[in-house]
């Protein structure tokens, strides 16, 4: 406020002033409103953790807006089918990712490319069927990896290479039927494993795997209970139980695989064999090559009774020829006592036999009773 009496010098100076400090208001709320991050629409933001949450709002897209310093994004319980390679672009901060509960059926290779500190990834109840063998590639930082409740048939090699950090992994409810161990020697420092509710077929192609099962048990790590689906005689059954000799035609396989190998290679076998051409009238028919598919073979597991048979067989003849070896050991311990104090009793009775005095009454005694 001016006083009544100020000079136009006076008043000109002040509306200077009153210019300069409005322009520095204006500067100040322009840069603070683009300092502070915007929360996506119908989504709730906290500044203090860093989460966005959009959860359950219906969403067929990841929101383009999300600020670039968020550490927790929770996209589940939404209607996700699809997503371009670059939907979290530039999330280099983000470490935690839950996409559960949507309808995905694929992910594209490099769609994690700039998650660099991504620490766990939820990936739930979807419907992924196949996986990239590079799409955890730049994520060396996960720990926690659920792939549960998708429709996923079978793991490429080297999709977890470089995830030495991962604890956690969850395949449950998929429909993998065999594993391959070399998929999970990278994961040196894994301590929960959950491969349940699979149609696991326990044959050759999972003995490898049982193999890694029995290290990873060993070493301390958690796993669930992997139940056979097939064959019919091993069904229900946890594949860690099962005896190695069930696997033992697997050899066999190898062997006869190995051996065909080095065959000479022949006509190529068809199963309609091609009919016989007509002899030619006075002349003799010549035999022709035989172009029929040779039967193979069909190796079947041995039963699990004939094993535990085995198995019970073995125990009892161990067992009766152990009660043997000690029904021997004591009877030498015995004919030893024995012997031993027959030699003592001999002993004592030879100086009585070598006694001269004793044969001069002897004789004295023979001449009376002449």
């Amino acid at each position: 406020m001016l006083a009544p009496g100020s000079s136009p010098e006076q008043r000109g100076r002040l509306a200077l002033q009153w210019r300069q400090v409005s322009w520095i208001t204006c500067w100040i709320a322009l840069y603070a409103v683009e300092a502070l991050p915007t929360c996506p629409f119908s989504c709730k933001c906290d500044s203090r953790s860093l989460e966005v949450d959009c959860s359950g709002l219906g969403l067929t897209m990841v929101p383009p807006d999300v600020p670039a310093a968020t550490r927790t994004l929770l996209l589940l319980n939404n209607k996700l089918s699809a997503l371009p390679s670059w939907a979290f672009a530039n999330l280099s901060s983000l470490q935690r990712l839950d996409l559960s509960n949507n309808f995905l059926d694929r992910l594209p290779r490099s769609i994690f490319g700039d998650l660099t500190n991504l620490t766990e990834l939820q990936l739930r109840n979807n419907s992924i069927r196949t996986l990239d063998r590079d799409l955890l590639r730049r994520s060396p930082l996960l720990r926690h990896l659920d792939l549960s409740i998708n429709g996923l048939a079978q793991l490429p090699p080297g999709l977890f290479d470089g995830l030495l950090a991962l604890r956690s992994l969850s395949l449950r409810s998929n429909r993998l039927q065999n594993l391959d161990r070399l998929t999970f020697e990278p994961l040196a420092n894994l301590q929960l494993l959950q491969v349940g509710d699979n149609p696991w077929e326990c044959d050759c192609n999972l003995r490898e795997f049982k193999h890694w099962m029995e290290w990873f048990s060993y070493r301390g790590g958690r796993l669930d209970q992997l139940a056979c689906t097939l064959p019919k005689e091993l069904r229900g059954k946890d594949m860690r139980m099962v005896p190695m000799e069930m696997f033992n035609y697997c050899s066999q396989l190898e062997d006869e695989n190995s051996s065909a190998g080095l065959d000479i290679p022949g006509p190529p076998c068809t199963k309609a064999s091609p009919e016989p051409a007509k002899p030619k009238p006075g002349a003799e028919p010549e035999p022709e090559p035989s172009t029929a598919c040779p039967q193979k073979q069909r190796h079947r597991p041995a039963s699990v009774r004939r094993a535990m048979g085995t198995v019970i067989i073995a125990g009892v003849v161990c067992g009766v020829v152990c009660i043997m070896m000690v029904v021997a050991a004591a009877y030498g311990c015995i004919y030893a006592s024995l012997m031993a104090k027959y030699h003592r009793e001999l002993k004592k009775r030879q100086p009585l036999m070598g006694d001269p005095e004793g044969e001069h009454e002897d004789q004295k005694q023979i001449s009376s009773v002449a």
